[in-house]
């Protein structure tokens, strides 16, 4: 068996990103730049008005109270045709373009205006050339690179983009993946199942992750115990970027996955995991297709779904792959010493009086249960061979939602 660490590092190694494809701003939320993005404009590309009130010179201003001869009005959008001179102010409003002659605004609470002319009271305070005024290209200038390369774009980023004026975004291609259950054991949700068999939640889950991830799920079906049925199966795959086969890849006389893609080209890169739930893990090839096997239980396929899958997706895009973040917490309760497989214990979070972070396992860590998953809110990580930890003592865990519901 490997380490969690090592068999990552073998996943990621095996891929490489996916290339880029161009996309409308529209549908470029989620996905990952292909390239770095540069803008088009200087933001804003003239110096604006900050708030509601008169465009006036400092100079004018400089003595309190004062009365300015107003000579325009300019709303959003507009713009004064002439100069602003000595002792004239124009009416202007926020957004609008800075008229010729005027280098600050003062805002309309502090003026009273009137029969041509605006009073500006003695209310302004330290005043000066520039005071309300948002300046050309303080956003940023054109040329500019605001996005790089690499990065997964959020809401914030399509506006930043839009606002570059780029409509259309180089981006890496979703990954297509695969997906295939195997088992007599199983039936799809909403199928008639037999009296011996119980209803598959592998599939379902797992494509939920894979959209969420960035990627496009193939749901191949379920793959009977049977070596003829999953070899024609799994060449459903053919043209996917990656394969993920649920189950079937333990020792057991019907575990026939490795045996039967192997009949037809698969090329096994490791298998077995020293880690709990999910030491059945296998990665390797078909083709040209990455085939990743996850074990066969719920709550194992998942939490190897989050540790391998989701860093595999992310290394197709164009991310570093380099799997979820452990962050410090304390323990709940008393933990054992651990044995020689890295263990990830489902666990609830809580603060404590200081606001410490709290995380307390569940009493039963049985890997079919995915009512315990479900209701989770992170993992506790045992690395292997790890020290009993006292009730408070130090523990690290792995969130089970990042902000992208992704798990």
């Amino acid at each position: 068996m490997i380490s969690v660490d090592e068999a990552l590092a073998r996943i990621r190694d095996g891929l490489t990103p996916l290339g880029a494809e161009q996309v409308a701003l529209s549908d470029a939320h989620g996905r990952v730049l292909a390239e770095d993005l540069a803008a088009r404009r200087t933001q804003p590309p003239f110096a604006v008005s900050a708030m509601d009130g008169y465009a006036v010179r400092a100079a004018d201003v400089a003595t309190l109270p004062t009365r300015l001869k107003l000579v325009g009005y300019i709303q959003a959008g507009g713009r004064h045709e002439g100069t602003v001179g000595p002792g004239e102010t124009v009416r202007i409003f926020t957004g609008a373009r800075l008229p010729d002659g005027a280098d600050s605004v003062v805002i309309q609470e502090d003026t009273e205006a009137g029969d041509g002319m605006v009073l500006v009271r003695d209310r302004v305070g330290e005043f000066g050339p520039g005071r309300h005024v948002r300046q050309a290209g303080i956003d940023f200038v054109e040329g500019q690179v605001g996005l790089t390369a690499g990065r997964r774009l959020t809401a914030r980023d399509v506006g930043l983009a839009a606002a570059m004026n780029r409509p259309w975004l180089m981006v890496h291609r979703r990954p297509r993946v695969a997906i295939l259950p195997t088992g007599d054991e199983v039936a799809l949700p909403g199928d008639p199942i037999g009296p011996n068999q119980i209803v598959s939640s592998n599939g379902a889950a797992l494509g939920a992750l894979v959209a969420a991830a960035g990627g496009l799920p193939i749901h191949l079906g379920i793959a009977r115990d049977d070596g003829d049925t999953l070899k024609t199966m799994a060449r459903g795959a053919e043209g996917a970027d990656l394969l993920v086969t649920i189950g079937g890849a333990s020792v057991g006389e019907h575990d026939l996955v490795r045996k039967a893609l192997g009949e037809i080209g698969l090329a096994v890169d490791f298998w077995k995991i020293a880690m709990r739930p999910g030491k059945p893990l296998m990665f390797g090839r078909l083709g040209t297709t990455a085939v990743l096997g996850l074990p066969g239980n719920p709550v194992s396929a998942l939490v190897c779904g989050m540790l391998f899958l989701r860093p595999a997706l992310d290394r197709l895009q164009g991310l570093p792959g380099t799997g979820p973040v452990a962050e410090p917490a304390r323990a709940g309760v008393e933990l054992k010493a651990n044995d020689g497989r890295q263990d990830y214990l489902r666990a609830r979070l809580s603060r404590d009086p200081d606001g410490a972070l709290i995380a307390t396992p569940f009493a039963r860590q049985d890997s079919s249960m995915m009512s315990a998953l479900a209701g989770a809110d992170c993992l506790i990580l045992r690395p292997p061979s790890a020290a009993a930890v006292p009730t408070g003592g130090a523990v690290k865990v792995i969130r089970l939602s990042d902000g992208t519901d992704a798990f």
